[in-house]
């Protein structure tokens, strides 16, 4: 699988792009890395690692897409931009997959320009695969689409059914609505509304509504939402997780014993951190005619090497090639 990169899209690049597409390469999670990003600035730090020199290559770029540009207008304005590039390389089939950490909207609506949507999907939506206590969770969407209507929902369902099937082998994933409740009587007419359209699809294996409380419980294999919800929902356990480990190191300095405590329970905390981290998955822009997988933008080398990772994962699975077919039956 070759993979392209966007060199020049986290809050501290190029450095852990870099540092990741070289860990991708000695870990063999995919066959090539084309690094897209000022050229001079990248060669000049490649220098600083060994690896083997056949297997990442540079794209030059000349311009950036930051965290202040306006979505929609750099998109279309900074053509030459280390983003759009990345993912022209995968639209023009050199690449297998686009990985980018930088600006979310500007991703997806180069995406979304670049690739277009698959015929008959309505809107494009994030998708991300939550790890839960039993099996990992795909959620969407979370953050592509403030407003929705219930038909929306329902083509976030059947995506994400594919998602589940295709890239992590479940058949008939169970799919839930997230909710204030478990009662079909229960939520705001955009989920009630769309409660009863996904209770008359044959085609997806619908189980109800799921509360917030019970998303990690691992019992559900996709789980639905607009992306106001799934935003706030994904930031606020995330920021939980964070502050969890925050008192917890506050509180093992307070005294030797629990600094003993501490050490001798370092596995299990670093196993639950590694647990709850989303970006040891990523995002994937589901929807599209192509794979554009969305890491976060303080995401360190890890990060990025486990985000090319699951863009080899995706390509793979050939999960695109499986949606356009499913929504383009007559049915639909």
């Amino acid at each position: 699988m070759h993979i392209a990169l966007d060199a020049f899209g986290s809050d501290n690049s190029p450095f852990p792009e870099i540092e990741g597409a070289v860990m991708a390469i000695k870990e063999n999670v995919c066959q090539k890395v084309f690094l897209v990003g000022k050229e001079d600035v990248l060669k000049a730090e490649l220098l600083k690692y060994s690896y083997d020199k056949t297997r990442i290559e540079i794209v030059h770029a000349s311009e950036v897409i930051t965290m202040k540009d306006s979505a929609s207008t750099a998109a279309r304005r900074k053509k030459d931009s280390s983003l759009v590039k990345s993912i022209k390389l995968h639209k023009d089939k050199i690449v297998d997959a686009a990985v980018s950490a930088g600006n979310t909207g500007a991703v997806m609506a180069a995406s979304l320009f670049i690739y277009g949507r698959i015929k008959n999907v309505l809107r494009p939506a994030i998708a991300i695969t939550l790890p839960t206590q039993k099996k990992p969770a795909i959620i969407l969407d979370v953050g592509a689409n403030v407003d929705c209507v219930p038909e929306h929902l329902v083509q976030f369902a059947m995506l994400g059914s594919i998602y589940s099937e295709f890239s992590y082998g479940i058949k008939k994933p169970g799919v839930a609505l997230l909710n204030i409740g478990e009662e079909s009587s229960k939520g705001n007419d955009l989920v009630k509304s769309t409660y009863k359209l996904l209770d008359q699809r044959k085609d997806i294996n619908f189980v109800g509504n799921i509360e917030g409380k019970e998303l990690l419980s691992g019992d559900i294999d996709v789980v639905i939402c607009d992306g106001f919800v799934g935003n706030v929902m994904l930031k606020t356990i995330e920021g939980a997780a964070v502050s969890i480990f925050k008192m917890m190191k506050e509180r093992y300095k307070k005294n030797w014993i629990a600094k003993v405590g501490a050490f001798l329970s370092y596995p299990v905390f670093s196993y639950m951190k590694k647990k709850l981290d989303y970006s040891e998955y990523g995002g994937l822009l589901v929807g599209l005619n192509g794979i554009t997988i969305i890491t976060h933008g303080s995401t360190k080398a890890k990060g990025i090497k486990n985000a090319i990772k699951f863009a080899a994962k995706i390509a793979k699975s050939d999960y695109v090639s499986h949606s356009q077919q499913y929504f383009e039956r007559k049915e639909l």
